[in-house]
This record gives C-alpha cells, sequence and structure tokens, in this order.
C-alpha cells in the first residue's frame, strides 16, 4: 500500500476538489471511490468529498496496490467450430469475458484456449490471439490466431472490413421498416464512463439492420457489422429506439429477464489466412435465446 500526504497551508474548498488539484493523476471518480471506502482521512478523521478544508489539515490518501494479473492456461470446456494450424474459431457461451482485465483476471477464454492451444503474441500480454472481441454476455463466434501471421491477416480484414460478421438480436419495441443502415458515430459517454454513446467527435460506426420476425412489443433483427466498435450494437440499437431485451447497461428495466442481452454472434466468414480460402461458420441460438423466441412466437400466435 502506498500513501501520499497533504497539509493544507494555502489551499481552500471542498476536501475531493482540493485532493484533486494536488494529485492530478488521481481521477474525481477514484477520490470519490477512496473516501467512500475509508481510505482518506482528515486528522484522523472520515470525512466526507464536499468538506470544507481548514488551514492545518493533515490529510492522508491511502492507495491500494493494483492487484497483478497472473495469466495462466486453465482447462475450462471450449465449444471448437473449427480449429486448424493457423486459426480456431470458437462459439463463445454468454457470460464468459474474452481476456484478462481488472475485475476478470481469470476464467477467460484466453485462459481457456491457452490451455488448449498456442497463440499469437502479438496483442499484448493478456490478449494472446484475440483479433476481436464480443462483450461477456453477449455469446456466439470468435476467430483466433494460432501465430503471428494469421493473426495479422485476419486483422487486415477486420481494418478492410472484408470479412463478415453477424448477429442475431432481440429488440424492445416493433420495428416498422424491413431494414436500415445505422451510420453514427461511437465514443465514451459523457454521462457515464462505463457507457458508449452516440457523440459527435466519436469513431465512425456503421450497423446494418434486417427484420427476421415481429411479436406484439419486440422485434428480432439481423445485424450486420461494417465496423467493430465496443457495444456498437447495442448503442446503435437503443439510438434508434429500439433496445436490446435485457441489457442491463442500455436497456429498460421492464424486459424479458435473461443472462444479459439477448445477442448472438451467429455467422462469421474470413479469408484463410494462409490458403486463402474463403470460410464461413454458422453457430445455433443458445438454449436461452431460442426458448424465448419459442415463448414469443406460441404467444404471438395467439
Amino acid at each position: 500500500m502506498r500513501q501520499l500526504h497533504l497539509q493544507i497551508t494555502t489551499q481552500n474548498g471542498r476536501l475531493d476538489k482540493v485532493i484533486s488539484n494536488q494529485f492530478p493523476k488521481l481521477s474525481r471518480s477514484r477520490i470519490k471511490k477512496l473516501i467512500d471506502q475509508n481510505q482518506i482521512l482528515v486528522n484522523n478523521q472520515i470525512e466526507k468529498p464536499n468538506y470544507k478544508v481548514n488551514n492545518g489539515d493533515q490529510i492522508q490518501v491511502k492507495l491500494l496496490e493494483p492487484k497483478k494479473l497472473n495469466l495462466k492456461p486453465e482447462k475450462i470446456p471450449l465449444d471448437i467450430v473449427y480449429e486448424d494450424n493457423d486459426v480456431i474459431v470458437v462459439n463463445k457461451p454468454q457470460g464468459m469475458v474474452v481476456h484478462p482485465a481488472p475485475g476478470h483476471p481469470d476464467h477467460t477464454l484466453v485462459n481457456a484456449l491457452l490451455y488448449h492451444t498456442p497463440l499469437s503474441n502479438i496483442n499484448g500480454t493478456f490478449r494472446p490471439g484475440i483479433v476481436h472481441r464480443i462483450d461477456k454476455d453477449t455469446s456466439g463466434l470468435l476467430m483466433v490466431a494460432k501465430n503471428n501471421n494469421a493473426h495479422q491477416s485476419l486483422s487486415k480484414q477486420l481494418k478492410d472490413k472484408s470479412n463478415i460478421r453477424s448477429y442475431i438480436a432481440l429488440v424492445h419495441g416493433n420495428i416498422k421498416e424491413n431494414g436500415g443502415v445505422i451510420d453514427a458515430p461511437l465514443g465514451r459517454s459523457k454521462k457515464n464512463r462505463k457507457m458508449q454513446a452516440v457523440v459527435a467527435d466519436g469513431r465512425q460506426a456503421v450497423t446494418h439492420f434486417k427484420v427476421l420476425e415481429r411479436f406484439n412489443r419486440y422485434t428480432l433483427v439481423k445485424c450486420r457489422l461494417e465496423t467493430g466498435r465496443t457495444h456498437q450494437i447495442r448503442v446503435h440499437m437503443k439510438y434508434i429506439g429500439h433496445p436490446l431485451v435485457g441489457d442491463p447497461l442500455y436497456g429498460p428495466r421492464k424486459t424479458i429477464k435473461g443472462h444479459g442481452q439477448f445477442l448472438h454472434a451467429n455467422t462469421l466468414g474470413f479469408k484463410h489466412p494462409i490458403t486463402n480460402q474463403e470460410m464461413l461458420f454458422h453457430a445455433p441460438l443458445p438454449k436461452i435465446f431460442q426458448e424465448t423466441l419459442d415463448h414469443l412466437r406460441k404467444e404471438f400466435s395467439n
């Protein structure tokens, strides 16, 4: 644990603002969290963020050292759709994180893959082999590179938008159009750092959607990604007024209960990085997704 000390002399104002000005590397949100965790003391006493500092106050800030990630292979079952010496295509289950990160140090897809096979090493220590990602609660197909040559080829295809990535999504509301294109730039939300949003200065994001089936209050759509931004389909569908069913971050509170958003990467296509052969893969809907659709069809037909 590391400690920072500050004695108030000429500083004035709120405790959190004074600390933020004195230690600019600490964000206001982190300072608030430290105060809430009783890791910031004023004269050995716990104070609130809006405490007005006084001349002579002794402020102590305790900083817990972040836990180091230790990437290790783990014997976790994998749903392997295709595999050769260069690439592996897996059907990721809902609820599994793709690679280790703070808050998810292990039990990830990468941990499982490393137990099964060697992976490329050009994408950082904790993302070996990972060419593209899908969210924890999104299920479906991912292409993974076993070596650096394969990784570079697959990454270039993503950049050139020459591969195929399509998803099946269940959304709120009844979409009147049979299809459309959502072209709206995405970036980090100004209101909530954990969320993405359509922002004027964001990165270009394009989603093509096609209606597959309509129910009373829901619509089943196929979404094809032209770009691959964080939470792209989830944010774009919310942007046009049809958030994903079950989405805990972007959807309404009143929704169909599941294991997160009803979003499944069902189709993946790319050119094999070595043979240049066209590869195309499909993955069936997860059980809970299929059962929900069956229930909606039965309800709608009645």
